[in-house]
């Protein structure tokens, strides 16, 4: 399996079609370098890269990639959990606001894919 359709899922086909509209040279290099070789790389397993992912999309304030890496965590084995500390852990260095926002957007990933999650009453 690819490492775009690990951590994209079902949402691989519209992910790659959104970022061919936008240039397809990016696309690319998105898909074959940072996906395919960086991603797919052996040192570090695709959840560990993908709760890092995360904290580097808090720090950017990115939210739509952040959105996608949110979900891809989970795909990859990611624990609910351990998403929620990774972003609380981002609180620390990049401050609350970021983190604050962060998790509204995990809470709108995690009602998405028809979760529970701490907070909902």
């Amino acid at each position: 399996m690819s490492v775009r359709r690990a951590i994209w899922g079902e949402k691989e086909e519209a992910i790659e079609r959104s970022l061919r509209e936008v240039d397809e040279d990016l696309f690319r290099y998105i898909r074959d370098f940072a996906y395919e070789e960086v991603l797919a790389r052996p040192g570090l397993d695709l959840k560990t890269r993908e709760l890092l992912a995360i904290t580097a999309l808090i720090a950017l304030g990115s939210p739509k990639e952040l959105a996608t890496h949110l979900e891809g965590a989970l795909r990859v084995g990611a624990t609910e959990e351990e998403v929620r500390e990774a972003i609380l852990q981002s609180a620390l260095f990049l401050g609350f606001p970021r983190a604050l926002a962060a998790m509204k957007l995990f809470h709108k990933v995690l009602k998405g894919r028809g979760a529970p999650h701490a907070g909902e009453g």
